[in-house]
């Protein structure tokens, strides 16, 4: 058994985001919780190597890819400016990727069903979510499972959308597959990500490690 194991943590980083938010911190504007991806990745791995019993191996951050949604250029102008900043921000940790995937827009119809437009010609945006994320977090996973310079792959997501990427990772038999999640220890509420038949580890963040991953840039 090789005593370090190299680690690539993969964030779906809204998910991670807003249930931090709403475990810990829902009195506060989302916008003042985000979360740092390297800072976070940190946490994520020196807690799973604290929990680790005596003679078993220790993570060691080697890489960091991080999944979200990318607002529009068109519709959310300032947001769309701030997701490129906060990219650029996090991504000067040479271990860190950022992958933003366009939001899906849903749009105001007329009578005939077309898009609504406002007198400048514009669109009216009645909502906007994200669009295969999960999936792009599900390919990440297996993808560095398979690849000769990963020993362990850390799904950081409570999204069950995802328990059958930890199931393929699993029939894999090469790189190890972890989760990680959000806990609470007063209210217990347990967010875990799990796979199928075979359950992962999975290392428990408190409002501590939330605390030391946040990002305190103002974008």
């Amino acid at each position: 058994m090789p005593d370090h194991l190299r680690t690539t943590v993969v964030i779906d980083y809204q998910n991670v985001h807003l249930v931090g938010h709403s475990v810990f911190d829902r009195h506060l504007p989302k916008h003042e919780t985000l979360v740092d991806p390297a800072l976070y990745a940190g946490q994520v791995v020196s807690e799973r190597n604290r929990r680790q019993r005596e003679g078993y191996a220790h993570a060691v951050l080697a890489k960091i890819l991080v999944y979200r949604g990318e607002p529009s250029a068109e519709h959310d102008p300032m947001d769309y400016a701030r997701s490129q900043s906060q990219k650029s921000h996090w991504e000067r940790d040479a271990r860190v990727h950022v992958t933003l995937r366009p939001l899906k827009y849903e749009y105001q119809r007329d009578a005939q069903g077309r898009p609504a437009t406002l007198h400048d010609g514009s669109r009216i945006v009645t909502g906007k979510r994200e669009k295969g994320v999960d999936v792009l977090c599900a390919l990440a996973a297996v993808r560095e499972a398979r690849s000769p310079e990963t020993d362990l792959v850390i799904l950081a997501s409570s999204d069950s959308d995802l328990a059958p990427a930890i199931d393929e990772v699993l029939k894999l038999r090469m790189a190890k597959m972890e989760t990680t999640s959000w806990y609470d220890p007063v209210t217990r509420v347990d967010r875990a990500l799990r796979g199928g038949a075979t359950r992962v580890w999975n290392t428990r963040l408190t409002k501590v490690h939330f605390e030391a991953a946040r990002d305190r840039t103002a974008y």
